[in-house]
């Protein structure tokens, strides 16, 4: 009778369910070749002994700190000696510094002084020896102060005005919404009272004359490049009544009722009985000829 071997029941393993991704396991378990990983291993323990073992370097390495220590020590020592010479020395440039804006302070002073005496010399050797001629000469000039009958006409920007970014008002032939009085504008209302039959104009007080330059720096109005500031107050010397009603029937005087108008520009004339001008602060003789005072003489 044949025997018959007797069934083994084994209990299977299970099978764990990444069992196909054995390499990517082992990619991510394993990071590092065992080569690299040998390696770094070698690198850490001669780093933890990096520190010299024979004398010799023992002693070039303390030599080393102790003059890096030398460096830094003298160079501290440098910079605490130097820093009350450049304070000093700042000191000394201020000094010079103020003391040059003052002589340019004195300087100027000087030349204005000057100025005035040689516009009063001018004066008085045009009222000596112009005769008529010459006063009407200086009077229309601006060489000679001026008073009588006239108008007071005042210009200011609107209320609430801005700043335009575009430039201004009135560039061109066109308008815009700002309100701000130009230098355009102004020229336009100096020309009207000329026109309208002004003997004398001035500005905020500037006298004008025949070589007066009104100009724009941004914002600002220059009347022979001093700049202005509104209100804008002009002062005519001419037939009062008569002149303010010329200039506001003129093309200039409906142009600044247009800027009231249209634009808030705000504007009053009023007539005076007395209005005072000064003599213009800069005259130029630009040309001179002697004359005859007298027989025999010049």
């Amino acid at each position: 009778m044949s025997q018959q071997h007797p069934e083994r029941s084994t209990a299977s393993r299970p099978v764990p369910p990444d069992a196909s991704m054995s390499l990517l396991n082992n990619a991510m378990h394993h990071s590092l070749d065992d080569g690299y990983a040998q390696a770094a291993a070698r690198r850490g323990v001669e780093g933890r002994s990096g520190m010299p073992r024979t004398v010799r370097a023992k002693l070039w390495l303390g030599a080393g700190l102790v003059l890096a220590a030398l460096v830094v020590t003298l160079g501290a020592a440098q910079a605490r000696v130097t820093a009350p010479e450049l304070a000093k020395e700042r000191q000394e440039l201020i000094t010079r510094i103020d003391d040059g804006d003052r002589r340019a302070d004195s300087l100027q002073h000087s030349v204005d002084e000057l100025r005035k005496d040689v516009g009063a010399r001018q004066r008085k050797a045009l009222e000596q020896h112009g005769g008529d001629d010459a006063q009407v000469a200086g009077l229309l000039s601006g060489a000679l102060p001026v008073h009588g009958p006239g108008v007071k006409l005042v210009v200011d920007d609107a209320k609430d005005t801005q700043d335009s970014d575009s430039g201004g008002p009135r560039q061109s032939s066109g308008f815009s919404d700002n309100g701000r009085v130009r230098d355009r504008d102004l020229q336009r209302v100096v020309n009207g009272l000329w026109e309208s039959g002004a003997e004398a104009v001035s500005v905020n007080g500037q006298r004008l004359t025949s070589l007066s330059a009104i100009r724009a720096a941004g914002d600002a109005i220059l009347v022979d490049n001093k700049p202005l500031v509104p209100p804008y107050t002009l002062l005519a010397v001419g037939p009062g009544k008569t002149l303010s009603t010329t200039f506001q029937d003129s093309a200039d005087g409906q142009y600044l009722q247009v800027l009231e108008e249209n634009y808030g520009v705000r504007t009053s004339i009023s007539n005076q009985d007395e209005v005072r001008l000064p003599a213009a602060p800069s005259l130029i003789v630009r040309t001179a000829k002697p004359v005859q005072t007298g027989e025999g003489s010049r």
